[in-house]
């Protein structure tokens, strides 16, 4: 594959992604302009794929009857759902570990799964699977560090919480599939008030941050 993993703003289908319960109405900035609020906002970060292979495994992840397949694009988790009371110095936090990051490649192969501990079939990830890694524990620190119920894995999830049958067929039908890919950012998302995850800000690797910028400006303009 050739094309490059980003997930921009301008790409409607892959910049809202629907979660599993909703949350409070997302609120930037507190009355005082210092961007905390006390009840927090929940934030999460991925690597989004190229669009050809994204839509390739939801037509995958749809066939094994995950009912998750039309509203969440194929991707790899960094953060996963994490609540912070300081947008800013998260965005920050944020920008500041893309900017340190350069591009590489990403291959995902054959399959796996987390039962019987979670009923989930997954992608493995194998070239980028150390820059995942390393991603994952620079981002889970400061005002995202918290402890996580499970060690980090990075995957591609293809079939979640479906009949103990489909998730074996996902794992047969997927055990030989293979796709090479480069990355060169990551997208920082907040999930809303409707469950949507929502892109705010896509950050490319190996670019120093703009800390001036408004809220909503680099997602804006990419």
């Amino acid at each position: 594959m050739s094309s490059v993993s980003k997930v921009t703003a301008n790409e409607p289908a892959r910049t809202s992604v629907r979660a599993g319960s909703s949350s409070t109405a997302p609120v930037i900035r507190d009355a005082g302009g210092n961007g905390q609020r006390s009840e927090g906002i929940s934030i999460g970060v991925i690597l989004g794929f190229p669009a050809e292979i994204t839509e390739e495994l939801q037509r995958w992840r749809a066939s094994f009857g995950d009912p998750m397949a039309g509203v969440i694009p194929a991707h790899i988790t960094l953060v996963t759902t994490t609540t912070t009371q300081d947008w800013e110095a998260t965005r920050n936090h944020v920008r500041d570990v893309a900017s340190k990051q350069e591009p590489f490649n990403v291959t995902i192969a054959g399959t796996g799964s987390f039962r019987p501990v979670s009923p989930v079939v997954f992608l493995n990830v194998e070239d980028g699977f150390g820059d995942c890694v390393s991603l994952h524990r620079q981002l889970q620190a400061g005002p995202l560090e918290r402890e996580l119920p499970f060690a980090y894995h990075p995957h591609v999830t293809v079939a979640h919480d479906v009949a103990p049958e489909s998730l074996d067929e996902a794992e047969t039908a997927l055990k030989d599939y293979r796709a090479t890919f480069p990355v060169a950012s990551m997208g920082l998302y907040e999930h809303d008030d409707n469950g949507i995850w929502q892109l705010r800000e896509e950050l490319d690797f190996g670019t120093e941050p703009d800390n001036d910028r408004g809220e909503d400006g680099a997602a804006g303009a990419r």
